[in-house]
């Protein structure tokens, strides 16, 4: 879960102001948590509360205010009675990277991963991209190799996932929607060839940058295990306290201690 945190922390600055190279701090006076790490969070608290996503989703919204959420998201979650708005956009992938640590077979995953997605984005796309990513962060938590993570999304939920990251590079623009964003971030990790390099690749396609990155940072800390020292030291001075609590205690719930 750090790792999809990373990636949202070094992303955040790039969110408005693309950058298309592979270079770039990792870490500056801009970098920041937003709502990706806030909501990331709130389903890994749900997990372990056994809880209503609904609920901690508007709880950590009202707690963490003004941290870049969508405006429908903001309706929705500032609106105790309101109903799913019909999103297919990655707020619903960007959550879900918890579910994929915490479920321990595949059926487990896709059930928990919708019903994350459908509180809020249930369009089929939105519970679909949610589903990719969750399934990608369980697969490459057990070891299973890339091209069999790779062909598991690529039959289940009919991505495309053949196109390099350097191709994408030329020709992506911001994309909020899981279909448009859920690929790239897996083209990402599965390109990659340590966790740093995972969330380097994702960034630098431009676009939804933190959100990109988060996904993919999510499934790269699976695979890879624990994060860089220094990145880890880095995004701990960023984070806020109680939200670092609650990854601690996700973490020794479900034996992620590294």
């Amino acid at each position: 879960m750090l790792g999809a945190i990373a990636g949202d922390i070094i992303g955040s600055p790039f969110e408005g102001n693309n950058i298309k190279s592979y270079q770039f701090p990792l870490i500056t006076s801009k970098s920041t948590y937003t709502d990706d790490t806030v909501l990331t969070v709130a389903t890994a608290d749900c997990i372990l509360h056994k809880g209503s996503f609904e609920e901690f989703y508007r709880k950590y919204y009202l707690k963490y205010p003004g941290r870049g959420y969508g405006l429908r998201f903001s309706m929705w979650a500032g609106l105790p009675d309101s109903e799913p708005y019909n999103s297919r956009g990655n707020g619903s992938a960007m959550r879900v990277s918890p579910v994929g640590f915490a479920c321990s077979n595949i059926d487990e995953v896709l059930k928990l991963a919708k019903k994350s997605a459908d509180v809020s984005h249930n369009h089929p796309e939105g519970i679909k991209g949610a589903q990719a990513v969750a399934i990608a962060v369980f697969l490459a938590g057990r070891g299973e190799s890339k091209e069999k993570i790779a062909g598991y999304i690529e039959r289940k939920f009919g991505y495309g996932l053949g196109e390099s990251i350097e191709s994408i590079r030329k020709w992506y623009k911001f994309d909020s929607s899981c279909q448009g964003s859920v690929p790239q971030a897996i083209t990402a990790f599965l390109e990659s060839k340590d966790f740093e390099d995972a969330v380097r690749k994702a960034v630098s396609i431009g676009g939804d940058s933190d959100t990109i990155a988060c996904m993919a940072g999510g499934i790269a800390e699976a695979f890879y295990g624990s994060l860089p020292a220094k990145i880890k030291e880095g995004i701990l001075k960023i984070l806020d306290g109680d939200l670092f609590k609650v990854v601690n205690d996700f973490y020794k719930k479900f034996g992620l201690i590294k």
